[in-house]
């Protein structure tokens, strides 16, 4: 069980700080059941609550320092995620964005890049899905790494885009 104070990944709504832990005085809310007041950190305002037993979305800490570091190390050789059909390819990053493991994260990233300079070597454009889930799984992992390396979202990007070209020896 999370502590008042974590944070932690909490499905598709990304990274969320643990407001309060206890029941809620809501109708329709079982009295007998814990609950986690979460606010994700990046939709200012908005608060969530899941059950501490949660089943079916996934909530798990937010990654340390050196799972970052570390993760960030690796981009150069987690491979891409190729699916010819348009529809299992958009399956298949749906199914990633819901896991929320943020190596699938890099594979979506790396191959809708891909995706991309290929599509427009050939004079087109990115589909829509591309460009929808290109900004979902950057989102997702740029906003977790954000929290581990203490960066903000467009310094964690700059930083791996550095890292990847070797420009960066330490943080």
């Amino acid at each position: 069980m999370f502590q008042t104070g974590d944070y932690i990944i909490y499905g598709t709504r990304g990274v969320c700080l643990v407001k309060n832990i206890g029941t809620l005085d809501f109708s329709g809310a079982s009295k007998e059941k814990l609950y986690y007041t979460l606010q994700p950190y990046y939709m200012e305002g908005s608060t969530v609550y899941a059950p501490v037993e949660s089943a079916g979305i996934v909530i798990r800490p937010v990654m340390s320092r050196e799972e970052a570091l570390k993760l960030i190390d690796d981009i150069p050789e987690i491979e891409e995620l190729w699916i010819k059909d348009e529809k299992g390819r958009e399956s298949a990053y749906k199914e990633v964005i819901k896991g929320c493991d943020n190596r699938e994260l890099v594979r979506i990233i790396k191959t809708i890049y891909q995706r991309g300079r290929s599509r427009m070597a050939e004079g087109k454009k990115s589909t829509v899905a591309d460009n929808k889930y290109f900004k979902i799984a950057e989102e997702n992992l740029y906003g977790e790494l954000a929290i581990s390396l203490g960066m903000s979202r467009d310094e964690v990007k700059q930083f791996i885009v550095a890292k990847v070209k070797g420009t960066v020896q330490k943080v």
